[in-house]
């Protein structure tokens, strides 16, 4: 990690000398939640998107409405000091892609965007003649076209702002993933898109970096028919890759890092034991040991 003490300065890029804007999709818990709170101690303004934000209290957060109407949070008490930032929270479906794009409209009305973050992910698991239709097709559109759509939307104002793009993707991309073979297929599809986007964005000083981050304790798992670990070594967690993040931003204009992979410490080997289908009380997922849930 890169210590905070030398970060101040570090950069002197264009990318410092302009209002800070950025967009997080899964903003309302989890990782994106986390990161949504170290780009606002970082200086930016962020339009926080998720599904609800109810688990906010409402006596700790000081709100006012933004342009678009919906209720945003102020971080500190001086919402003008720019060392400090502001999030916007946006209630929004991003499967509703009409309404998506006029939310983007309005905030791109508003000025200019530095940074978007593709976080908001689902998941779901088990073997997969169990998957219906809809769940494989929220897995696709959620995971994989959702990122494409905003990319698509954003693209030619990060380009004149040499700006940064990161894709939340998983160490699923990787593997293979028995119960889990349609996530891990959208998740690969959106590190390949990252891979090839940046190949077509790099000669315009846009980043693209894609975060490939194993296990971590979210609540993206509530789907599935295991749990991670009690170990905190057989998981990550939301605020590592947060500050993940906050070190892709820091580093020098024209250097990047395009792919980066967290893995936790402990993972399946040689003397991990077999298990059959039905009697099993542990399970290999994605190279590690997990617990599975009784049915």
């Amino acid at each position: 990690m890169i210590d905070n003490r030398r970060r101040k300065g570090r950069n002197s890029s264009m990318r410092d000398q302009v209002k800070k804007r950025a967009i997080v999709t899964g903003a309302s818990s989890g990782i994106g939640k986390e990161i949504s709170g170290v780009l606002v101690e970082m200086g930016y303004e962020v339009y926080g998107f998720g599904r609800s934000f109810s688990d906010e209290e409402p006596d700790q957060i000081d709100t006012k409405r933004d342009l678009t109407g919906k209720i945003c949070t102020e971080n500190g008490t001086d919402a003008q000091n720019e060392e400090k930032g502001m999030l916007h929270r946006i209630v929004c479906d991003l499967l509703d892609t009409q309404e998506l794009e006029r939310q983007i409209k309005q905030i791109r009305r508003q000025g200019g965007v530095q940074l978007l973050v593709n976080n908001a992910g689902v998941g779901y698991y088990g073997l997969h003649e169990e998957l219906n239709t809809q769940k494989i097709q929220k897995l696709v559109r959620t995971n994989l076209e959702v990122p494409m759509v905003l990319t698509s939307l954003l693209l030619r104002n990060l380009k004149k702002c040499a700006g940064t793009i990161i894709n939340i993707s998983s160490v699923t991309a990787q593997l293979n993933n028995p119960h889990g073979c349609a996530y891990g297929a959208t998740k690969a599809g959106l590190s390949s898109f990252s891979r090839s986007l940046f190949d077509e964005v790099r000669k315009y000083g846009v980043r693209v970096v894609t975060i490939q981050p194993d296990m971590t304790k979210t609540e993206l798992y509530r789907n599935a028919d295991f749990a991670q670990g009690e170990e905190e070594a057989s998981y990550l967690l939301p605020e590592e890759i947060a500050e993940t993040v906050r070190d892709i931003l820091y580093m020098r204009e024209g250097a990047v890092v395009t792919e980066i992979t967290l893995r936790s410490f402990t993972g399946s080997g040689e003397n991990d034991p077999v298990i059959s289908e039905r009697e099993v009380e542990m399970i290999a997922i994605n190279g590690r040991i997990i617990k599975r849930k009784e049915r």
